[in-house]
C-alpha cells in the first residue's frame, strides 16, 4: 500500500498493551493510521488508551446476542463503517467464526504469547514452563478458521532461565510483543506483507514455515 495510509482497527477486551504499543509506534506522517478500538467489554482499559489518543471507539458487548453468528455479523458490519484497509486483534477473547475470518482473509492479524505451533489457546507460560523449554516467545500471524494455527509472520524468541515464574516470563514476553506487533502492522502498510495462496509473504518472498524470527 506505497503511498497510501492504512485504516486499521483494533479490537481489544483488556489492557490494551499492545493497542499502546501500536499507538506509540504510529508517526503523524508514517504508514498506519489508527481510526477506531473496539471492545466487546465497556470496562476494557484499552478504550481508555484510544480516548486519550483522540481514536475513535465503539462497544459491542456479546451478551445481547443469541448465538457467535449473530455476534459476529454486527461486528462486521460495525467495523466495516471505519473502512478497515487492517483489522488487529490485540487481546481480543472471542473465537471468530468461519464467516467472520473469511470476510477480513489476508487483511487480520493477531498476536499470540508462544512460539507457535507450540501452544496454542490459554496459559502458555505456565505450559512453557511446565514443559521445561529453554525457549518461549511469541508470534504475529494472519488469522485463519484454524485457532491460532494462520500463516506466520514474526516471531520473537524469549530464553528462559531457571528462576522464571509465570510472571517474570510473561513480562519479558510481552515487552517482546510490543516490539513485534508494530512491526508487522508497518510491514502491511507499506505494502511489503501480504498473505498469498500457500501463507505470508513478505517483499514477495515467501517466508519461513517459521515466520521472520527475532532473537533478542
Amino acid at each position: 500500500m506505497p503511498g497510501k495510509t492504512c485504516n486499521v482497527v483494533v479490537l481489544l477486551s483488556g489492557t490494551g498493551s499492545n493497542l499502546q504499543a501500536l499507538l506509540d509506534s504510529c508517526k503523524p506522517d508514517g504508514p498506519v493510521r489508527i481510526c477506531a478500538v473496539i471492545s466487546n467489554r465497556a470496562d476494557a482499559y484499552g478504550l481508555e488508551r484510544a480516548k486519550a489518543a483522540g481514536i475513535a471507539t465503539a462497544v459491542l458487548e456479546h451478551q445481547g446476542f443469541t448465538g457467535r453468528e449473530a455476534f459476529d455479523t454486527a461486528l462486521m458490519a460495525l467495523i466495516d463503517g471505519f473502512t478497515p484497509d487492517l483489522v488487529v486483534l490485540a487481546g481480543f477473547m472471542r473465537i471468530l467464526s468461519g464467516g467472520f475470518v473469511r470476510h477480513y482473509q489476508g487483511r487480520l492479524l493477531n498476536i499470540h504469547p508462544s512460539l507457535l505451533p507450540k501452544y496454542k489457546g490459554l496459559h502458555t507460560h505456565q505450559r512453557a514452563l511446565e514443559a521445561g523449554d529453554g525457549e518461549h516467545g511469541c508470534s504475529v500471524h494472519f488469522v485463519t478458521e484454524e485457532l491460532d494455527g494462520g500463516p506466520l509472520v514474526v516471531q520473537a524468541v524469549v530464553a528462559v532461565a531457571a528462576v522464571d515464574t509465570v510472571q517474570s516470563l510473561a513480562a519479558r514476553v510481552h515487552h517482546q510483543e510490543h516490539q513485534i506487533y508494530p512491526l508487522a502492522v508497518r510491514w502491511f502498510a507499506e505494502g511489503r506483507l501480504r498473505l498469498g495462496e500457500h501463507g505470508a509473504l513478505l517483499d514477495g518472498q515467501p517466508l519461513a514455515a517459521s515466520g521472520h524470527l527475532i532473537r533478542p
